[in-house]
């Protein structure tokens, strides 16, 4: 049977087999390869006070914003600007365990890490079995006790993915107390995955049997529970199939421990379903990964979107189809680009017409418009090694930290006066090379802090290279020297500071006050 045949027999089989078991959550139809520019899907996360975000015609017969005139012009930064949903991602443990370095102590490789300049953001990689190892009750590793205590420290924000399945330890990623209880389906044995473990068997749980979702149940409600909606945590990896948790048990092809498709499509859409009701204000990342091993991915990743989480992949040299969904992704989706970096050893380099083969990576992360880049020595974390290339070719790494995600600032600023009612219109630029994932709001101040005017734009906005108007009414008698205009993102109903990504100065608190320059 061919992939075509098998997919239509599988979807036909797909309501019933779903139906058939509660583990397994309701069924949703096989999602077809399609273009992604200007694909439906839906029309992104609701916001709340929207902006009239015009036209705004100045004369008759309209004339919504009569006499309106610039008064104030801002211009890009050239600095690094950091913001929630957006930066770059230094890793902290990936699947080969935490940074380390010999003769030095685990908190000490981390803090380096953590301390550098060039962090905006921390990544932790994790086996279920770091997390728990009897029933019931968290008891997470060191190093994720480390790294959360450094993340506070230094002010930064933690993303992180829990692995159910991984090809590089002994004996399994799910904790002990499931071994022996939840069933192991063998994919076979080869050096190509797993490398530090050559000639292992490598075995896939029965994700659908009750004893393994009722233990994953428990284990992400404890996790939400202690970290959903946290200030520290930017984001959590979907749980997904295969190695690393990635989509996959690549070269295993046409090997997975279910009966069909539609019982493994239905079982990673329930496990969605239930990692989305306990994870309501922290965003779920999933990762790209095209359907190699049929369990229901492109399911999965039209899921996220429609829920209004994000997307990730795992290396930018890969299939094109996961080239085509991060560079078309919505504008409210945000974008993460893994790939891993050489350490800057003369071997590593691999200059190519005088580029490095890191820079090419960075060059193409570019490309697709990422919120977050990867820095990140696979499997040979330490800050040393990142700053062994850094040290030697930083442009690259500078120009993407000055571009990656979203730059906003208000680039025109006209003021006028209808029915007696002073007013503003914001022309609001994006500098960035990502939308802005959520909602961007502007809050507009007196210089006592009274709360004037505020609202949202539309999900995503603005867009790179493009200027979104929204029009703020303001009292009778509002002098417009002096006002503070303040921008939020909302994602998922917590709102965050964001920093004006403008030249021009801006107040400790994040304001850009109003005066005349133009």
């Amino acid at each position: 049977m061919d992939r075509r045949d098998f997919i239509q027999k599988s979807l036909l089989a797909s309501v019933a087999a779903a139906a058939g078991s509660a583990n397994l959550g309701r069924a949703q139809a096989f999602v077809p390869a399609h273009n992604w520019d200007g694909y439906n899907f839906g029309s992104g996360p609701a916001i709340t006070d929207r902006l009239n975000q015009g036209p705004f015609p100045t004369y008759k017969p309209e004339q919504v914003v009569p006499g309106a005139d610039v008064i104030m012009a801002t211009t890009p930064s050239r600095e690094r600007v950091p913001n929630y949903g957006m930066g770059l991602a230094t890793y902290l443990c990936d699947e080969a365990g935490p940074a380390y370095r010999k003769n030095e102590s685990l908190e000490k490789s981390l803090e380096k890490l953590v301390a550098l300049p060039l962090t905006d953001v921390l990544y932790v990689r994790l086996d279920w079995r770091d997390m728990q190892s009897r029933p019931g009750r968290l008891d997470p590793c060191e190093h994720w006790k480390i790294a959360f205590d450094l993340a506070r420290q230094y002010g930064k924000r933690i993303g992180f993915r829990i692995q159910l399945m991984s090809p590089v330890i002994k004996p399994q990623s799910m904790p002990d107390f499931l071994l022996g209880k939840v069933p192991l389906y063998a994919l076979g044995t080869t050096s190509e995955v797993g490398e530090n473990l050559p000639g292992k068997v490598h075995y896939a749980p029965q994700y659908n049997h009750p004893a393994f979702m009722a233990a994953l149940k428990e284990m992400d409600g404890l996790l939400a529970d202690a970290h959903d909606g946290s200030a520290q945590v930017e984001f959590m990896d979907t749980y997904m199939y295969g190695f690393w948790g990635e989509g996959h048990t690549w070269p295993f092809e046409d090997r997975n421990p279910f009966p069909d498709y539609a019982t493994a499509a239905a079982t990673f859409n329930s496990i969605f379903d239930m990692q989305s009701a306990h994870w309501r204000r922290t965003p779920l990342a999933t990762n790209t990964q095209p359907d190699y091993n049929r369990v229901g991915n492109a399911e999965l990743v039209d899921r996220t979107i429609r829920s209004h989480n994000w997307l990730r992949t795992d290396t930018i040299f890969i299939e094109n189809m996961q080239i085509e969904s991060l560079s078309n992704r919505p504008p409210w989706v945000a974008g993460f680009v893994e790939n891993a970096l050489s350490d800057g050893s003369p071997e590593n380099l691999k200059i190519s017409e005088g580029v490095t083969r890191n820079d090419n990576i960075i060059a193409h992360a570019r490309d697709v418009g990422p919120n977050y880049f990867s820095l990140w020595n696979w499997h040979k974390i330490q800050a040393e090694r990142l700053m062994s290339y850094y040290d030697r070719y930083p442009d690259a790494i500078d120009g993407l930290g000055r571009r990656i995600g979203y730059r906003v600032r208000p680039s025109w600023i006209w003021a006028f006066e209808k029915d007696g009612y002073p007013g503003l219109v914001l022309g609001l630029a994006n500098d960035g090379v990502a939308g802005v994932p959520g909602a961007l709001r502007i809050v507009i101040r007196s210089e006592r802090g009274q709360t004037l005017s505020e609202g949202s734009l539309d999900p995503g906005y603005p867009l790179p290279g493009k200027i979104r108007q929204a029009l703020f009414n303001l009292p009778k008698g509002t002098s417009l020297e002096g006002l503070r205009m303040y921008a939020e993102i909302e994602v998922k109903g917590i709102r965050r500071k964001v920093n004006w990504a403008c030249r021009q100065k801006t107040e400790k608190d994040g304001a850009l006050v109003l005066r005349r320059n133009i």
